[in-house]
């Protein structure tokens, strides 16, 4: 005998109630607890639903479905680093790489001057600035979409809600760039290993908050076979 469809419900209701909050991983654990109560039936045929739910929740252990949780979001930041490589890669590949050399001479020469702290700052300003601005667009996209499909994916949530991150990590470095001595203009392992600097941060913001979540639908329906809007 197999949980019925309003059974199946409640388990993803009680999934929920555990503060499990992805459709992805709550369909994953009402997969295992439906498998689990159905063996559970078999060898226990009047067996109730909720002692048969209670008992294979009983083996996720006393940090329930905690665990769970973890081991999914760990595999999809891996496949959501796995999308920002394949990306990134492509930038230093024909025809990307004539950007990027592009986008690398204009850090070094503007460097190249006395007023390399001041120019950074600017550069730096203008990085932050449009991060901002498309976090704020991604995640009122976010709310758009979780309205309209009344759903939550994990995968969907680190492309819309968590791809400025690396804007925090730049961030992190404004200290550093307002001290550079003006002398630095002159070192040319500096302004190399600085402008390559900033050419990736550069493109690892663009990858995350415009690449992927333009491929956001592609990368979803690979992901989730199930997933639809």
């Amino acid at each position: 005998m197999k949980p019925t469809e309003s059974q199946i419900q409640d388990l993803y209701a009680f999934t929920r109630q555990h503060f499990v909050e992805h459709y992805d991983l709550q369909t994953e654990l009402v997969d295992h607890l439906a498998n689990d109560i159905e063996e559970q039936w078999q060898n226990q045929p009047k067996l109730s639903f909720e002692d048969a739910k209670n008992k294979a929740f009983k083996k996720f252990g006393i940090f329930g479905f905690m665990d769970a949780i973890d081991q999914k979001a760990k595999a999809m930041n891996k496949r959501y680093m796995r999308y920002m490589w394949t990306e990134l890669k492509k930038w230093f590949e024909l025809p990307q790489i004539i950007s990027t050399i592009a986008l690398f001479l204009l850090f070094y020469i503007t460097f190249s001057t006395v007023y390399i702290a001041t120019l950074a700052l600017v550069f730096f300003g203008i990085i932050t600035v449009w991060c901002t601005y498309k976090s704020i667009q991604l995640n009122r996209q976010f709310r758009r979409r979780k309205e309209f499909s009344n759903k939550k994916w994990m995968l969907e949530e680190m492309i819309f809600k968590q791809a400025g991150s690396t804007m925090f990590i730049f961030m992190s470095q404004l200290f550093n760039v307002y001290k550079i001595p003006e002398n630095y203009a002159g070192n040319t392992y500096f302004l190399v290993l600085f402008s390559l600097a900033f050419t990736v941060i550069a493109l690892v913001n663009y990858i995350s908050l415009e690449v992927i979540p333009n491929k956001a639908e592609k990368l979803l329906n690979e992901t989730y076979p199930e997933f639809s809007l």
